[in-house]
């Protein structure tokens, strides 16, 4: 089952609980802006203790540590590809995110997640292009899953996403 909402992704509970929470990180994993600080605010200091015995995460891969203080148990932080107009093998890169993320979450017994729009803050993914990606790989995984939610933050992304998800 695919979800779009537009809320806070550090605040899913009720009956917007999922087991883990998609963190769009840097490659440090050490804190950044947008989501990534966002998930490291609301989780507490614990997260980026975690984050450092980690030792970072190279593009397109993804890691994974309790969600400490916020709702979700797990946080599975990948890293998204900063665009460059498409050249250098970005759809690859964003594709692999989600597809790493989803593959640690099944290694995990995990069978609920939620995921904010990877790299189409600060790294410049056009969000259509990107919500594409997305949306392909939850269709791809959602058999395997009893929920996902592409958490989005603001109205262009929730409308691109409902398009995209009425689409099939």
């Amino acid at each position: 089952m695919i979800e779009v909402i537009q809320a806070d992704i550090t605040t899913l509970d009720g009956v917007l609980a999922v087991d883990a929470i998609v963190n769009a990180a840097n490659e440090s994993l050490l804190g950044g802006g947008g989501v990534d600080g966002a998930i490291h605010c609301a989780a507490g200091p614990e997260l980026l203790a975690a984050c450092r015995a980690l030792g970072g995460c190279p593009t397109g891969e993804a890691r994974i540590t309790p969600g400490f203080r916020l709702p979700a148990r797990w946080v599975i932080h990948t890293v998204g590809p900063v665009w460059h107009g498409g050249t250098r093998h970005e759809a690859e890169c964003l594709a692999a995110c989600y597809r790493n993320s989803f593959e640690l979450a099944l290694q995990h017994g995990l069978r609920s997640i939620a995921f904010p729009a990877i790299g189409t803050g600060v790294y410049g993914y056009p969000k259509r292009q990107a919500a594409s990606i997305a949306m392909a790989a939850m269709r791809e995984f959602s058999p395997r899953f009893a929920r996902i939610i592409a958490c989005c933050h603001g109205e262009e992304d929730l409308r691109i996403y409902r398009e995209l998800l009425a689409l099939g």
